[in-house]
């Protein structure tokens, strides 16, 4: 699994929360959020920008599997199999929230933000993000640090950046 790195001096919070309410009004298009283990920061991000209500729809802070599982539809198969931090798991929540929210796109994150819960497969730090356009998902691995609120900024800003590259697709 290839993970990427994030230096958080490279982002700036408010200009792509900006960018991405530009982007998706010129589109017409309107987004929602499935967040564990940023628990909600993407979609306060997105709504500190005045008419963000213009393009977001909501967002659903699934850090159980059970809300994963029952609200966003992943399946108990891919999370026995493969773990809450894993592709296959935030790939289904990125769908799962254009479902639920009735929107056009999405982003997840599932990760570990740290200080505990890390394993030698997945240390502390390890964030998987799905970023989807209607039934198209791109995802990726990020590994970032070992202090949780930094963790958290990160995966919510690297989950921008993917939507922002999808969007430009």
């Amino acid at each position: 699994m290839k993970c990427y790195n994030l230096i958080m001096s490279e982002m700036n919070t408010n200009r792509i929360s900006e960018q991405i309410g530009e982007v998706l009004r010129a589109k017409g298009l309107v987004m929602g959020t499935a967040e564990s283990c940023t628990g909600g920061r993407i979609a306060n991000m997105i709504t500190l920008v005045a008419g963000s209500s213009d393009y977001f729809a909501g967002g659903v802070v699934s850090y159980s599997n059970e809300v994963k599982h029952h609200v966003q539809g992943v399946s108990e198969e891919a999370l026995r199999a493969h773990g809450a931090v894993s592709r296959e798991v935030v790939e289904q929540m990125a769908l799962g929230a254009i479902r639920v929210l009735g929107c056009d796109c999405s982003v997840a994150t599932s990760g570990i933000a740290g200080p505990g819960g890390g394993t030698p497969d997945k240390p502390v730090g390890t964030v998987w993000i799905a970023a989807a356009l209607r039934d198209r998902v791109v995802s990726r691995c990020w590994h970032f640090g070992t202090v949780r609120a930094e963790n958290i900024e990160a995966a919510a800003n690297a989950a921008l950046g993917m939507l922002a590259e999808l969007l430009q697709e």
